[in-house]
């Protein structure tokens, strides 16, 4: 699984608060900390995308 964040991301902290290990907030949007997505943490990206509320979080399997 890999991940991008696009440019519509508000930079609410959703993701981070959903999956901290993966995702961290940067100065305008959120940013991925690590690809690809370890297993570990692959349900937990997916609930932080189900969540996003700009639909922000674009995953590639």
């Amino acid at each position: 699984m890999e991940i991008k964040i696009n440019d519509d991301c508000s930079a609410c902290g959703i993701c981070e608060d959903t999956c901290p290990e993966v995702f961290e907030l940067g100065d305008e949007k959120a940013e991925v900390k690590v690809t690809p997505i370890p297993s570990e943490h692959q349900e937990k990206v997916r609930e932080a995308a189900e969540e996003c509320p700009t639909e922000s979080i674009e995953i590639t399997e």
